[in-house]
């Protein structure tokens, strides 16, 4: 018994070795000689001038035997020919593109505020009753901000903020959560602002004299040009103080809102669900958790004020100003009293 099975054992490897391949293995062999696998035959290359589904494959010139110059422009030749393959994307999807090149007010569409997630507001047992007038609906237990009134309110933020920038007023961008400094920098560039993306410094304006002291202050024309013949004039004066202050997260800048609401500077803010309205002068209802949506605020705000910046810039160059220009005796006097401070030149004249 043990020799009839070592007998159908070795004519079983027999007979495996005398049978053929089949036949959807014998094309997958590697080593079918390169020409084989180029060249075609005669009757096979005018089926292919007949049928346009077949393509005669070339072999690749050889150009070691040609000179540097004539290689180089066989390989740009190639490379051209390979640039043609695979497939075109006409659009893709950038999302550092809201920061780098934000739109413009009058752009504007539901759908791009749809895009970046403003709608989204917080749970129902969070919300602020005094949002009632900007929420949409509820839909599972998250209420939904309406587009249309966000849009409204951004229109008219980005008219105030074009206007403060048209006066040559100072734009303070205020936004310190995590992930929002490239948007605060990027807009206060674009308006020619000043920016806040750490912590905002409580008494920066109602004790502004001690805090903000230290800091450089110089006088410009209209064409922010700076005149350094006043420079001796600014010791005695206060810290300069924002026009408009812009603010992306009112709900961590509560003491910079109050602070603004002392000195009597207005203030625009992104109100979502859970916040107050009535803090901010300009409330914008918004998701203020979504980078991409306060991002995209924000640039917004920053074409406004370069759109104010320009038109400044192109009225003071035909001469016009939309403020009355300060006399060097006007800028001599107590900004508190208006008269000339005690034991000055102006003061004995």
């Amino acid at each position: 018994m043990i020799v009839r099975k070592l007998c159908m054992r070795q004519s079983r490897q027999l007979l495996a070795l005398n049978r053929q391949a089949p036949a959807y293995t014998r094309y997958l062999s590697t080593e079918t000689p390169v020409d084989m696998a180029v060249q075609k035959p005669p009757q096979e290359s005018s089926t292919a001038a007949q049928n346009p589904l077949f393509e005669v494959v070339k072999a690749p010139r050889d150009v070691s035997s040609l000179g540097p110059r004539k290689q180089w422009r066989e390989l740009e030749k190639r490379r051209e020919k390979f640039n043609t393959l695979g497939s075109s994307v006409q659009e893709s999807y950038d999302p550092e593109g809201l920061i780098r090149n934000p739109p413009k007010p009058s752009d504007v569409t539901l759908e791009m505020l749809l895009a970046a997630g403003t709608h989204l507001g917080h749970s129902t047992s969070r919300w602020n009753p005094q949002n009632s007038r900007y929420i949409f609906g509820i839909r599972e237990g998250v209420h939904i901000i309406s587009l249309d009134v966000t849009a409204a309110y951004l229109r008219r933020a980005a008219k105030v903020v074009e206007e403060v920038a048209a006066r040559g007023g100072i734009i303070l961008f205020a936004g310190t959560r995590k992930g929002q400094k490239r948007a605060v920098v990027r807009a206060a560039e674009l308006a020619k602002g000043y920016h806040i993306f750490e912590r905002w410094i409580p008494g920066s304006l109602t004790n502004g004299q001690q805090i903000l002291g230290h800091c450089e202050t110089k006088v410009v024309n209209a064409l922010d040009e700076e005149l350094p013949e006043f420079k001796a004039d600014l010791a005695d004066r206060p810290s300069v103080k924002p026009d408009l202050v812009v603010v992306l997260n009112p709900l961590e800048n509560v003491v910079l809102l109050h602070e603004c609401g002392l000195n009597n500077v207005p203030t625009i803010g992104i109100i979502d669900t859970d916040a107050d309205p009535t803090r901010v002068t300009y409330p914008i209802p918004a998701n203020d958790d979504t980078l991409k949506g306060t991002s995209l605020i924000a640039g917004i705000l920053g074409r406004a004020g370069e759109a104010g910046q320009k038109r400044r810039l192109k009225m003071a160059a035909e001469g016009k100003t939309a403020y009355e220009p300060m006399t060097a005796r006007q800028l001599r006097l107590d900004p508190l009293t208006g008269l000339p401070p005690p034991g000055s030149e102006l003061d004995k004249a």
